[in-house]
Order: C-alpha cells, then structure tokens, then sequence
C-alpha cells in the first residue's frame, strides 16, 4: 500500500496506522485525531480513506502519533516514513503557493521506498533554496505552526523574512517563538530602524532592551527541534492584519507589524510604554517613512523615502552652510529662475562641459532660495538633487528603474509643487534600464507634472535629447561656457576662504593666480574652473599634510643622534676620550631637540588655535545668516556685535602672535600656500620641469635666441627672423605668429618647430604635426575639422586638426609638406590665419590665438642650394635666394589672400659637411649621455676623417645617419653589450693610427675606445677646440 499525500510517495506496511488530522484551515486549534476509528485504519486491502469532508492545510501531531506504533521501532521503515513526513510538512509551510486543503489516499502499484525518497527531493530543493535557513530543520512542529499562523502570501518579502528569522533567535534557546524574538528580528531591517528612528528613539536602546527580555526567560539545553509559535505572537499577527485592513494595504508589511506591538500584552506594550513610544508618534514615524505610498505589492519598502534615499536636498545642506559659495555665474541663475518661474516649458537644462560649473549653478539656486533672493513663487521651495547612480544601481530586474522613478514622481506630485528636482547627467536617465522608450516617457510624464532641473554635456544633449522632439521641445536651454582665465580667479578667490578653513592653511594670491593660469595651459584635457580648483585643493592638502608631520631640522637632529648612539655603542672598550666626547655631542643634540620640540609645539598650538577660532566665526556667520531670514533682528545684532566681534578680536591676536613668531627666525612649520607649490603639484601631473613652469615669459622671450641657436645649428638667420616674429606678435584675434619655413630636406626646419614647442610651451608634445601629403583630395579635407553631418564618422570622429588643439590651446601647429595639399585646405588654413579660430563639424569653435603656426615646403630647393657654391656675398646672395624662392612659392599656392596672412617666409640654408657632422655626433654623444650614463668624446683627427664622407646637400644632414650608425653607433652598442663600456665610463672616438690600420681604407680607420681617467682633461680640451672649430 503507497499513500500519495501531495504526489509524494509514502510505503505502508499490512499493519500500519496512520493517523488522519481533521484541518480547518487554522480555525480549529485543536486537531482532531481519527486514529481510533475504524475509518481511519489503513490496511493492505484499503483502496481509499474518508476524510469525513475535512479540509487540510499541513501535517500535525504525525510524529507523535508515528512514536505510538510499536511495530516501527528500531525499524527502517519507520525512519523513512518520519523523515519523508517531515519533508512534507516542511514544504507545506514556507511555501509561497496555498496548501491543498484536501489529502488524497490512493492505490500505488509501487512499494520502493527508496524511490519515494528520491521523489521528494526535488520539493526538498526548492523549499532549501528559497528559504535555506530552514531547510536543514526537519522540524515537524515547527513546520505546523507556518500553516496555522502566518501564510506568506499574504506579507511583503521583508515581512515574512523578519518571521523567518524570529525562529533563528528563538531557536537558540528557547522553545516556543514569541513577540520578542519577532522584535529583535525587525531590527534587523532597515525599515523598522528608520521608522524608530523618525519616532525619536534609540535603535541600540531598543535592541538592549528585546535581549533583556529574551535573556530573562528559561533556557532550553539540548536540541531544539520542534519550536512552536506562541499565543502572543499569534494574535499580533492577527493584529498587524487588522492594521493592514485599516490602512487599506493588500499585504502585510513591517510597519503593521510595528504597529501591532503596542497590542502585545507580552512584550510589545511595556516596552513602548518604557520607551515614552505613543501609538500616536509611531503612527506619525510611519507616516513620514512612507509618504504617500501604499503596499500594493510584496516590495514595496524600496518606494519609502524615495527622495531621502536617492536625492540630496541642496536647501537643506545650503542652510547648514554646506555648500561653496557660487562665483561668476549670476546670469545662469537668473535665467534658470525666470525659466522655472514660466506657465508652459519651465524646465531649464543646464548644458556645458564637465568642470565648468553645471552644477554649481543649481546650488547657487539653493542658495538663493534660503536666503529668499528669489520670486514669491520659487520661495520656500526645496531643491533636491536626484543620485542617478544610486537611482540606477541594483536596478537588475526589467522595469525596477522604471518604478523608482514612477516613486519619485508621486513623491514629488503629492508635495504639491513644493519640490524641484535636480537631475544631474539627465541623458542617463534616457535610454537606461528596460527600455529608452519606456523611460523616455516617464520623464515627459515628470517634466508636465512638476518643475525639473536638468544637466548634461552638449555631446550627450545631441545625442540622447535633442533627436527625440518630444522631449527636447518641453526643455528649455540655459548655455554654461567655460569661463576665462580672469573669471577663474575671481571664483578661485571667492572659494578661497572655505578650503583655508578646510586645510587649516592659508593660500596667497600668487598661488591662485598661479594655479589659473597653468591649468589652462597645461592641463589641457579637463575644464576651467574645475581643474584650477583642484591644483588649489591639492596644493593645500600637501602642505597640510607636511605641517603634521616632523618638520626637516627635527628630523636631521634624530638621524645625527641616532648616528652616535651606535657609534656609543662601538666605543665601549675604547678610550675614553672619545667616548665622553660622543656623550657630550649626544647631550647637546638632545638639548636642541627639546627645544625644537618647544618650538614646533608653540608654533602648532597657534596654528590649530587659529584654525579653531575661524570654524566658530564660520559657524555665527552661518546663525547669523539664518537669524536674519527668520527675521530674528534681536539675535542677529547680538552676534555681529557680540560674538563675532569677540571672536575676531581673538583671531587677530592668535594671529598676530604667530606673524611675530614666524619673524623671529624660529618658525619650524610653513602654512602658506605659494605659486611655487601649484607649479610642484603641475610638474608631477605633466612631467614638466618645475624650473620651466616658474620661468615668465619675458624670461622666455628674452633667452629665445640663445636657446634655439644651441639647438638648430648653422640657421642663425632663420633663428633670428623667427624670434623676431615672435617677439612683436600681436594679440587679439589671430595667432602668435606664422611662418612658412621654405628649404631642403634635412636642414632644421623640423628641429626648430620641436625647439619652439619645447622651449615655449615646455614640452616636445605640444608640437601637433600634421602630414599635408595625406590631404592631396578633396573629400579628405573635411577630416582636419570633422566629417559634415550624416557623413560616415560625422558622431565618431572629430577633426584631425580642431580636436587636438582644443585639447592642447598651448601649442606649435606644423603643417608639413604643405606644397602637396589640395587647394580647398589654404581656405581653411586662411580662416584660421585672419580669425585665430576655427569651427568643427560639431559647432565648437575652436581657438588657434595661443599658437605658432609652421608650414614647411621644399618649394624653391634649386635656388638655396646655388648658394652652398658660392660662399661670397652670403648676405647679398640669401636675400636674392630669399626673393626667388618665395616669388616661386607666391606663383605655386597663387592664392594672394593666403600668402599675404603669412606673417613671415623663412629661408633656411643649406648645410655644409661640417656642420651636418658636428649635428651628428653631438645627437650620438647626448643620446649615450642620457640613456647609459656614458661620456663620448671625439678627437679632431675623427672628425676631419668622418668629414671625408661624400654628402649630397639635397638630403641635408640625413646621409650622415647611416655612416655614424655603420662607424660609431654599432661599435657603441658591441661594447655596452659585452660590458666594456659601463655607466660613468669615458669613451673615445679616435683615428687608429697603428700599423696594422695603415693599408685599410679611410672610414675603416675609426676606433672606438675606453679612456682611463688620465687622459679625459686632455680630451676635453681637445674637444673645446673642435667645437671652436666648427663655430
């Protein structure tokens, strides 16, 4: 005989009997066990069993009534009838779906009760799944009172979650699951914390207490097995259900659970009544968690608090004083008011660059509100600024952003146009989660049913809200540039007094003078004012970080002491002269390191005195402030002219102390921030020397010649010419200056863009080289200013040209090879030179006033080259050169507008045998000087024999690559290679002058050899002459 109870396969034997439990669906406390009957006795011939029109809904007493059959003991079958028993009865309980109210008892034609238990593990897995702190219990008592007390269909998930776990406490020890055991189960989530928290109580206080009460009862030993839910936690069920009903809820959540405590005549009352808790006040904490939410669903604690949990409110944090004073942008926060303040379209979008100040234009809003500087409309409003990354994280399930944002907007509906929301980076909110569409019309449905505040770069505008017109028609545009370099000082001068007070440094004007002008210089990939308040708030947080550290001379004065204290312990057994000696050194370096100890601790009490002073006169100014809105003149008058006065008083003094301090030569610590400490902070983020960044620019301007004449050799009077340009450039609307550089290959024309670029602007990469024989058609042209609209690469790609020099404004533009480039470029090229500005296929203009612009051309050769044969007359004969080559360049571009915009026509000469060796080798001797650490010298003798080389002018300096490689370089590497040549060594270039040589051919007589440290001042004069030679 095979009972099936639920599909489940359970083997009987003859004689079994197995007790029937008459169900009432939970309104008979009091089963009734039909075991006595005849009815009830299952035998080997019973094909059916009447359940007398009883309703079940789970399994009781059957392990008791199992334990009065005799014939099971000590049997195999027995034990797995009670365990596959208890399966059932656990799977009945947690599950989420309706227990079968009727048993059916059928005939099996199957008696393998192995495969009965193999049948019921896959309801044993899921059960374990969805609830594995209870699928290892087996518990058939506890499994009895799910079914009877609490279904979970009928709570929320974190509800029934708080039930399940009241088991967990209780089963520790204690036998039966009460009020208590629930209560210290809801502090565990989050929900019941913050709703005792909006009542006023403390959550630890209340968790102190629920351990009392459940320390206090009988403990139970052993095993647990077989908890049972009280009467008392029974009827606050029933309570929290009769809350659910009233407050026209569809399922039971925590907050009806909380509620239903203070019916408990167990725990729940006494507890609240200790606590000072009215019904009252809780039910006004729940209000206030939930707002204008209802439980319609089994999740709906995610919507409480929407705004709190996803939203800052910037009028709240502007009122406590925490947040930057606004500088520079009055014009977009009166626009973004008078567009809030319109009847249709009263949503601004905020729209700029990241780093210009987007969203510090919605917090001088805030700002504005609190202090009522605004229309009558917009006042006592709250401005709240929507977290999108929170909004959108855990958003995992298709459509749970969808319902955030629908919460948001009920929360925002039901404050009767109270709040205004702050969207930052809105183009994320489109076209995330399920589907753009779905959220897309969301926030169409937000923008007609409250006023909202948007901000997003214009790449992201173009893309996200302006191709989608019914979305972009219901904003209106408010345009955030990036100010200039004098606005970013007045912004970085306003802020100046909230990051002293942060650091507890003071910053000098020189510093943020500084550090506006080299990040709009330097750091070229990011946004004034951003990037100069961060040079700002880096440099201060360095020097705050060394002021609590050791200061130098103290650190020096531990080092020589700890010096001697292991030199004292050598001397032990030596004389004992020099031991009192080290003593008596010891002793006055301990005497100097207490009072530097003095020093530095005087010193840092002034600094912190100080520092604490100015946070109490930040902190009246902030009452004082609210005082004067709350129309409280009384108490604003006493604190300007009492405690604030007192305070300043204090602070001048303090201050003064520590200004007479730092005069008398003692001071040990430095609290002001220098320009020198903005241009440290650049060098480390560029890599530019810091002896470059602290060079003016008249210094550059006058040194120019000098340094690029080091550089480019045997082109004095192109370096003149160009230096000459540069220094009468003109500003305004144009570049620096200009020059097309007209000569052969090889002569420096290059080398000389590269030492403008590296001299200038400090750096080799500011020289942007553009290849004009890749521009040789017509259609490749719109490539140096971006493909035109719905062109292929039109939203990927930017222009070749505009692009890098938006990025880079401090540059040297070289276009090489200009001859070769299609006509339709030189219309660009004279825009560029008659404006300074270009515009790229996405409408950003683009800025070339800070530039030099270089074009090359080998335009005119012939005519250079005639004058490497005609040494006379050089100065005669380089202007006849120069007037002939650019009258051929002016009949080669034609166009006379172009020409004319030139500022000046560099002719560069050609180079001599002489010159192009001494170019040579001095690159060979830098390049082994800065990678190996290796001295290279030549003897006279080398140079006059590499002189021998046949060199063709056309080609400029470039032959000569391959023959110093072939006689020099290759011998260089050998050596480094087998550790002849070290770093330090000292090497020579020499004739081999020895027997064995005297037949080899002329180049074969170069030798390459180490120098003993004898002979390296003979070479070094000998290499003053060769240079004084060549010059």
């Amino acid at each position: 005989m095979i009972l099936w109870i639920r599909h489940l396969k359970l083997p009987v034997s003859n004689n079994t009997r197995l007790p029937l439990i008459d169900y009432d669906d939970g309104k008979n406390d009091n089963p009734k066990d039909l075991s006595d009957g005849s009815n009830s006795v299952l035998s080997q011939d019973t094909t059916s069993c009447k359940n007398e029109n009883n309703s079940h809904n789970g399994g009781e007493a059957v392990e008791s009534e199992c334990q009065k059959l005799p014939q099971f003991n000590q049997s195999s079958v027995h034990e797995e009838c009670e365990s596959i028993a208890a399966e059932i009865l656990l799977s009945f309980a947690p599950s989420r779906k309706r227990v079968d109210s009727q048993f059916h008892c059928i005939q099996a034609k199957s008696n393998d009760s192995s495969k009965c238990c193999r049948d019921n593990d896959s309801n044993r897995n899921l059960y374990r799944t969805q609830y594995p702190n209870y699928s290892q219990a087996g518990d058939t008592n506890e499994s009895k009172t799910w079914t009877k007390s609490a279904n979970p269909t009928e709570f929320t998930e974190m509800a029934w979650e708080a039930i399940v776990r009241a088991f967990d406490v209780a089963r520790v020890n204690n036998q039966q699951v009460e009020s208590e055991h629930l209560m210290k189960s809801l502090l565990e989530s989050a929900l019941a914390r913050r709703i005792f928290t909006k009542a006023g109580l403390d959550n630890s206080s209340v968790l102190q207490a629920t351990d009392y009460i459940i320390s206090q009862q009988s403990k139970v030993t052993g095993s647990t097995r077989g908890l049972i839910i009280g009467s008392h936690l029974s009827s606050l069920l029933d309570n929290a259900r009769k809350n659910k009903k009233q407050m026209g809820d569809d399922f039971v959540s925590v907050e009806h659970l909380l509620l239903a405590f203070h019916s408990d005549k167990r725990f729940g009352k006494k507890l609240f009544k200790n606590l000072k808790l009215t019904e009252k006040d809780l039910k006004g904490a729940i209000a206030a968690v939930r707002g204008n939410q209802s439980v319609t669903d089994q999740y709906p604690e995610g919507k409480y608090e929407i705004l709190d949990r996803y939203g800052n409110d910037l009028t709240e944090l502007a009122r406590r004083g925490k947040l930057d004073p606004v500088i520079g942008r009055d014009d977009e926060i009166q626009q973004c008011i008078r567009i809030l303040s319109t009847k249709t379209k009263n949503n601004p979008v905020i729209i700029g660059e990241p780093g210009v100040g987007k969203t510090a234009i919605a917090e001088g809003l805030a700002q504005l509100i609190v202090r009522g500087d605004v229309l009558e409309k917009l006042r006592n409003r709250k401005l709240i600024s929507v977290d999108m990354c929170s909004l959108v994280a855990n958003a995992k399930y298709h459509g749970d952003l969808e319902e955030r944002l629908r919460a948001v907007l009920k929360e925002v509906t039901a404050s009767n146009g109270q709040i205004i929301l702050f969207i930052d980076d809105i183009h994320t909110v489109v076209g995330a989660g399920a589907s753009g569409s779905m959220n897309a019309e969301i926030l169409l449905k937000m923008l007609g049913r409250c006023d909202l505040i948007g901000a997003t770069t214009l790449n992201e505008y173009r893309k996200c809200i302006e191709n989608d017109p019914s979305l972009e028609h219901r904003f209106t545009q408010v345009l955030c540039n990036q100010p200039s370099v004098e606005d970013t000082i007045s912004i970085l001068r306003g802020l100046r007094e909230c990051y002293e007070l942060y650091h507890g440094v003071k910053i000098s004007d020189s510093a943020i003078v500084s550090a506006a002008v080299l990040a709009d210089r330097y750091i070229t990939r990011r946004f004034l004012p951003d990037k100069a308040i961060g040079l700002m708030d880096e440099a201060a947080a360095k020097l705050s970080i060394e002021m609590t550290s050791k200061p130098t001379e103290l650190d020096e004065e531990d080092r020589a002491l700890l010096k001697l204290e292991m030199e004292k312990l050598s001397l032990k057994n030596n004389t004992e002269e020099r031991f009192s000696k080290v003593e008596n050194d010891m002793n006055a370096i301990n005497q100097k390191q207490k009072q530097l100890n003095e020093q530095q601790g005087f010193e840092k009490d002034l600094m912190t005195r100080i520092r604490s002073i100015k946070e109490k006169i930040d902190g009246v100014n902030l009452e004082m402030e609210a005082a004067e809105c709350e129309y409280d003149l009384n108490r604003a008058v006493e604190l300007k002219y009492g405690t604030l006065m007192s305070l300043q008083h204090q602070l001048e003094e303090a201050e003064k102390k520590l200004t007479d301090f730092q005069k008398s030569g003692l001071s040990l610590l430095r609290d002001e921030v220098t320009d020198i400490d903005i241009a440290e902070m650049v060098s480390q983020r560029t890599g530019i020397p810091l002896s470059n960044l602290q060079r003016s620019e008249q210094d550059k301007l006058i040194m120019l010649e000098e340094v690029l004449q080091k550089r480019v050799v045997g082109q004095d009077i192109a370096i003149k010419s160009v230096v000459a340009a540069i220094r009468r450039s003109r500003t305004g609307n144009r570049p620096i200056a200009s020059f097309m550089f007209l000569g052969p290959t090889g002569v420096g024309k290059t080398e000389l863009a590269k030492a403008l670029a590296g001299y200038l602007f400090n750096t080799e990469n500011a020289l942007v080289r553009i290849d004009m024989s890749k521009y040789m058609e017509k259609h490749s042209v719109s490539r140096l200013v971006g493909a035109p609209p719905d062109y292929v690469g039109y939203e990927a790609e930017d222009g070749q040209l505009t692009e890098v020099v938006r990025q880079r404004p401090y540059s040297v533009v070289l276009f090489d090879k200009i001859e070769k480039a299609h006509h339709d470029v030189f219309k660009i090229l004279l825009q560029l030179l008659d404006n300074g500005k270009l515009t790229d296929s996405q409408g950003r203009i683009v800025s070339f006033t800070n530039c030099i612009i270089i074009m090359t051309s080998n335009i005119g050769s012939q005519h250079i080259l005639k004058t490497l044969h005609n040494p006379q007359n050089n100065s005669m004969d380089y202007e006849m050169m120069k007037r002939q080559v650019v009258e051929l360049a002016r009949q080669t571009f034609r166009s006379k507008f172009f020409m004319n915009s030139i500022d000046e026509y560099i002719v560069f000469q050609p180079l001599d045998g002489k010159r192009i060796i001494q170019i040579q080798l001095k690159q060979v001797q830098d390049r082994l000087k800065q990678r190996k650490k290796i001295d290279l010298h030549y003897t006279k003798g080398a140079v006059e024999l590499l002189g021998t080389v046949e060199l063709n002018p056309n080609f400029g300096a470039r032959p000569v690559n391959s023959v110093i490689q072939q006689l020099i370089e290759n011998e260089l590497v050998m050596g480094v290679l087998r550790g002849d040549f070290k770093e330090g060594d000292s090497i020579m270039v020499d004739v081999d002058e020895s027997p064995a040589a005297k037949y080899l051919p002329a180049q074969k007589k170069i030798c390459v050899k180490k120098l003993d440290r004898l002979s390296e001042a003979i070479v070094d004069s000998d290499w003053e002459m060769i240079n004084s030679h060549f010059a």
